[in-house]
């Protein structure tokens, strides 16, 4: 399986693997919309646009994502790194250093 990052980072594993970015980076527009407010603080439901930068499918390819353009998809040929598990791994200011693996839909 080939894995392409479409993100404008390189994306580092626990193990040590890493995928540099590709040069492409797939992105994804978001409108929000309001909602309604309680107390005082304004709620909205965010609304995806169209993803831009994100290939055609390729038969033994996955593409890497962002969280945001995964779910934004309806592809199983994309994933998004696993920012979110507790194996994640962040330096002293708190900044993601590798995930674990990815999420997939």
């Amino acid at each position: 399986m080939k894995l392409i990052n479409l993100t404008p980072h390189a994306i580092r594993l626990n193990d040590g693997s890493s995928f540099e970015p590709s040069g492409v980076v797939a992105r994804v527009s978001a409108d929000l919309q309001a909602v309604e407010t309680v107390g005082g603080v304004q709620l909205f439901r965010q609304k995806f646009g169209e993803v831009e930068g994100l290939p055609a499918e390729v038969p033994g390819t996955m593409y890497i994502v962002s969280g945001m353009v995964l779910a934004a998809v309806d592809r199983s040929d994309c994933v998004a790194p696993a920012t979110g598990s507790r194996e994640t791994v962040r330096d002293e200011a708190g900044h993601i250093v590798s995930v674990p693996g990815f999420v997939t839909k």
